[in-house]
């Protein structure tokens, strides 16, 4: 298990020398726990959280279905905010886990509900 955790810090440091959030196009990170999914906009200038949506959310109680669905969900409630913020294009930072299950339904959802990155 520790070697799993060192191996996706490191892939995840590799990411995020490459990649830094402005006010502008901040980065949108993903962090997936065995049963929730977080999302944040950041804003590494400045070092702020613009905007943050997870499944374990008041509002994200009623949804049912699988942990793909909730996440695709999870995706276009970040959309949302960010659109509030007057947001439309983002950095995808998929925080060392690989692009497929859950962390590619919460980028297409976040697509689909108006972000572009």
């Amino acid at each position: 298990m520790l070697k799993k955790q060192l191996r996706r810090n490191s892939i995840r440091q590799r990411i995020r020398r490459k990649i830094k959030g402005t006010p502008e196009m901040p980065r949108l990170s993903v962090f997936r726990s065995n049963k929730e999914i977080y999302a944040q906009l950041i804003d590494d200038v400045t070092g702020i959280t613009l905007a943050a949506a997870s499944s374990s959310a008041k509002d994200m109680e009623s949804l049912k279905g699988n942990k793909v669905e909730i996440a695709k969900a999870v995706g276009k409630a970040i959309a949302g905010k960010a659109s509030q913020s007057g947001i439309s294009k983002v950095i995808f930072d998929r925080g060392g886990y690989l692009y497929h299950g859950r962390v590619k339904a919460l980028a297409e959802g976040a697509r689909e509900g108006g972000l572009q990155f």
